[in-house]
C-alpha cells in the first residue's frame, strides 16, 4: 500500500480503480485497495500563479480580492484552492446576489482547481511501461479472461480524461441541465470562460460533508436525505444516461434551505420564467440561508446529542436539505448493448428467470470462450433469483447491492468479462446504497425507483407509456414490466 502511495498518481489511481473492479479483484483485496490516500506534496504556488494569469490573461492580483495560498484539498492530479474573485472580471451577473434591496451583497467566492504541472508526463510514462506489464500476464493462458492490455487502455482514457479539466466542466453543465427543475440537487456551476485544460473555476458551494451525517446521524432527515441521494441517482440512470462515476461520502455535500410558501412559490415561478443568469442569481439569496443553518450545525458536530436536537430546530423552523454532488470528473454513459445488460439483471429480478439472464451475461461477455463452468454460474444465478423471489413484495427485505455482491463474486469465479462501463453502474448503486442504508436502514432502492418510471412512462407527452419507455435505448418494454411488478408490490404493501 505504502509502495502505490508513493510511486505516484498513475498507481494511486490504478489501485483505487482496482478497487472498484470486485468483478475481477478478490473483495478483501479491492476492500484494502479502496484505503489507497494520495501521498502527494501540493506544487508550489508559483505554478498555479502562472496557469491562472495565463487563463485570465491578467496580473494576479487585478482577478482576486482575496486567495488562500493553502490548498484545501490535494489529490493525486491536481490540488484545489479557495478565493474572492473580483465581479469585474466576470460575466454579467454569473455569481451576483438577486436584486432584492433586502439583500446584503457579498463578493463571489470560487474554487480553483489546477492540475499539477508533472503529472500528464509521469501518467504518460506509467502507463506505457503498465502496457508492457499487461502484455506479459496476458501470454499466460489462465490470465488471458482478465483482458489485461484492453482494461490498461480503458484505465488509460479514464486518466486522459482527468488530466482534462475542460471536461469535467462540461460534465458539469450537463448535470445542471438534466437536474435543472430539480432544487433537491445541487452542481456546482463553472466558469467556462477561464476554464482551460489545466484549470477549472467554479463557485464555491458550501456545505457539510455527508460523512458527518453518517457519523452522527441524519436524525429526522435520515429518509429524506437517503431518499433524495437515491432519487438522483435513478435519475441520472434510469432518464439520462449520464451518471456520475466516483459518488462516494466524499463528494456529497449537505445544505439547508429554509422553505416558506412564499418562497417556494417565488422559485417555482422563477424556475420557469427566468434566464439562467437570472437563476444564479436566485441562488445566492438561498445560499446565504443556508449559511445560517451550516454554522449552526457545525458548531454542535463533536456532540452527537446536541447535533440531533439541532437538525430538529431547522426542521420545525421550515428548513430542508439539498445535496451538492462534485468531482464530476469521471462518468458513465452505458452504450446499447451494456444498457441491454443491465436492464437484463432488472428484467431477471422481474421475471425471476436467472437461468436465462446468467446464459444471456455469458453470451455477450466480452471473452465467452473463457468463460469457466458457465452451466454452473447460470444455475447459481437462477438460485440467488429464486432466492429473490422468496422475499418478494416485501418492502426494505431486497437488498440491490447484496444482490449485485453475489453476481460479481460469481463473475469472477466463473471468469465472465464484463464491460468496465456496466461494472462502473454496479459500484455506484453499491455505493449509494450503502450510504443510504447507513441513514435510513429501511431504505428500499425498488421502491425509490417507481416516481422515477413514473415519469418515464409519461415521458413524451401524451405518445403513451410503452412509447415514452421504447424511447430509452436498449430499453424496450423491460421497464414496463419492472414498474408493473414495482406497482404491485407497492399496492401489496398499502393493503
Amino acid at each position: 500500500m505504502r509502495s502505490m502511495e508513493m510511486a505516484g498518481p498513475t498507481f494511486i489511481k490504478l489501485g483505487q480503480w482496482a478497487a472498484s473492479r470486485t468483478d475481477i479483484f478478490p473483495q478483501e483485496m479491492c476492500i484494502r485497495l479502496s484505503k489507497l490516500h494520495s501521498a502527494v506534496d501540493p506544487h508550489p504556488f508559483h505554478e498555479t500563479k502562472r496557469v491562472i494569469e495565463k487563463a485570465f490573461n491578467r496580473p494576479f492580483e487585478e482577478i482576486f480580492i482575496n486567495f488562500d495560498m493553502d490548498p484545501i484539498g490535494i489529490g493525486a492530479i491536481a490540488q484545489v484552492y479557495k478565493a474572492v474573485i473580483r465581479s469585474e472580471v466576470l460575466p454579467n451577473s454569473f455569481f451576483n446576489d438577486d436584486s432584492d434591496e433586502s439583500d446584503e451583497s457579498r463578493p463571489p467566492m470560487v474554487a480553483i482547481k489546477i492540475l499539477h504541472p508533472s503529472s500528464e508526463n509521469n501518467i504518460r510514462r506509467d502507463l506505457k511501461i503498465l502496457m508492457v506489464f499487461a502484455k506479459i500476464i496476458n501470454v499466460i493462458p489462465t490470465m488471458q479472461w482478465l483482458s489485461f492490455p484492453e482494461e490498461v487502455k480503458m484505465f488509460g482514457n479514464m486518466m486522459q480524461k482527468q488530466l482534462d479539466l475542460r471536461i469535467e466542466a462540461t460534465n458539469l453543465l450537463e448535470f445542471q441541465k438534466n437536474f435543472n427543475n430539480r432544487s433537491s440537487i445541487n452542481f456546482p456551476k463553472p466558469l467556462i470562460l477561464y476554464t482551460t485544460k489545466n484549470m477549472l473555476i467554479e463557485e464555491y458551494e458550501r456545505g457539510i460533508n455527508i460523512k458527518l451525517f453518517l457519523d452522527n446521524g441524519a436524525g429526522i432527515f435520515d429518509h429524506m436525505i437517503a431518499n433524495m441521494g437515491l432519487d438522483a441517482f435513478l435519475h441520472m440512470l434510469i432518464l439520462d444516461n449520464f451518471v456520475h462515476a466516483d459518488l462516494h461520502p466524499g463528494n456529497i455535500m449537505v445544505k439547508f434551505t429554509k422553505q416558506n410558501t412564499y418562497n417556494v412559490l417565488k422559485q417555482f415561478w422563477r424556475n420557469y420564467t427566468s434566464s439562467d443568469e437570472q437563476k444564479a442569481k436566485i441562488r445566492r439569496y438561498y445560499d446565504r440561508e443556508s449559511d445560517i443553518a451550516i454554522e449552526r450545525l457545525l458548531s454542535k458536530r463533536n456532540d452527537k446529542t446536541l447535533w440531533l436536537d439541532e437538525l430538529k430546530n431547522l426542521c420545525e423552523e421550515g428548513y430542508l436539505p439539498q445535496l451538492i454532488f462534485l468531482d464530476t470528473g469521471l462518468v458513465t454513459s452505458l452504450n446499447d448493448e451494456n444498457r441491454r445488460n443491465f436492464l437484463d439483471l432488472f428484467r431477471a429480478i422481474a421475471e425471476f428467470n436467472g437461468y436465462e439472464a446468467g446464459k444471456l451475461m455469458i453470451n455477450r461477455c466480452k471473452t465467452p470462450n473463457l468463460v469457466i463452468d458457465g452451466e454452473i454460474y447460470a444455475l447459481k444465478m437462477q438460485h440467488l433469483i429464486l432466492t429473490i423471489k422468496s422475499l418478494t413484495l416485501q418492502l426494505g427485505k431486497i437488498k440491490i447491492s447484496d444482490i449485485l455482491v453475489n453476481v460479481l463474486h460469481m463473475v469472477r469465479q466463473h471468469h465472465v468479462k464484463l464491460e468496465g462501463d456496466f461494472v462502473n453502474v454496479i459500484i455506484s448503486i453499491l455505493l449509494l446504497e450503502g450510504i443510504g442504508r447507513q441513514l435510513d436502514p429501511t431504505m428500499d432502492l425498488l421502491k425509490s425507483a417507481l416516481p422515477i418510471l413514473r415519469k418515464l412512462g409519461s415521458k413524451g407527452a401524451g405518445k403513451g407509456v410503452l412509447e415514452g419507455i421504447k424511447d430509452i435505448p436498449g430499453g424496450n418494454a423491460w421497464w414496463l414490466k419492472v414498474w408493473f411488478w414495482l406497482e404491485a408490490r407497492e399496492w401489496v404493501d398499502n393493503a
